[in-house]
């Protein structure tokens, strides 16, 4: 009796689309998207493929649904509505103070609309670090499917901020697409880097490795690369990530909040 209850409990879990879509980020996270395949699917839940059909018709709406998951969970914590209106609100800085726009040790609340761009850049930006299969995905959607749930999400969680940072709203589009192409450009870089090589290779062996073959350029073809070489081995990944941000944040005051 207890076994019997066992197995409904579970296929009853099985038949939740949240539970499917569970499974699925699991497989893509250990075998990426060539793992994960409806029968993995189905042996992961102990359940039939028709009970995976009735909740996702295919491999590719199950992708959307996965994308769309992970990126709401990554968004998650960008949740108030600004406190002032779009029309109403008051720039956060004044040009004149761009240049500290964003800094590290900048006293800026924890609910200004900097330390919220930071705070979705930074969701984001861990999230495919995490899920690797992501930065894929988000191209992909991006690309091919501009009214689905995923792209609207992103952006308005960077737009609202941008609005109530104060930018002029005829610039409003073209700040917030700034940002997110550089949050989801910058991060799939930094979750590319050296996996295309294969699972077991070290990470820091993989810049260090980069490091050397620039140091061994032509000096008179490449002198900068050739100068940044040991900063490009030595650098964090996530404070190089913010300060972009940063240089962002700051042309953005500079350029685009009403003068005066």
């Amino acid at each position: 009796m207890a076994t019997r209850t066992r197995r409904t409990q579970r296929r009853t879990e099985a038949l939740s689309r949240e539970r499917i879509v569970e499974a699925a980020v699991e497989l893509l996270d250990a075998a990426g998207e060539g793992g994960l395949t409806f029968r993995a699917l189905t042996e992961r839940l102990a359940t039939g493929p028709g009970a995976i059909y009735w909740h996702v018709a295919n491999k590719s709406e199950l992708l959307d649904a996965v994308t769309d998951a992970v990126v709401a969970a990554a968004l998650a914590v960008e949740s108030a509505e600004p406190a002032e209106s779009a029309g109403s609100a008051e720039p956060a800085e004044s040009a004149e103070s761009a240049g500290s726009a964003g800094s590290a040790g900048s006293a800026e609340s924890p609910d200004s609309p900097q330390e919220k761009i930071r705070a979705v850049a930074l969701g984001l930006f861990d999230a495919i670090d995490e899920h690797p299969w992501l930065a894929a995905q988000l191209t992909a959607q991006l690309s091919r499917s501009l009214w689905g749930s995923v792209t609207p999400r992103i952006l308005e969680s960077i737009g609202r901020q941008v609005r109530a940072l104060g930018v002029v709203e005829g610039s409003q589009f073209t700040v917030a697409s700034a940002l997110v192409h550089y949050i989801l450009g910058a991060a799939g870089q930094n979750a590319a880097n050296g996996r295309g090589l294969g699972p077991d290779v070290d990470r820091g062996e993989f810049l260090a490795a980069a490091s050397r073959a620039w140091q061994e350029l032509d000096p008179e073809e490449y002198p900068f690369t050739r100068a940044v070489a040991e900063q490009m081995r030595e650098h964090d990944d996530r404070e190089q990530f913010l300060a972009g941000i940063d240089l962002i944040l700051t042309g953005i005051i500079t350029l685009h909040l009403p003068r005066g």
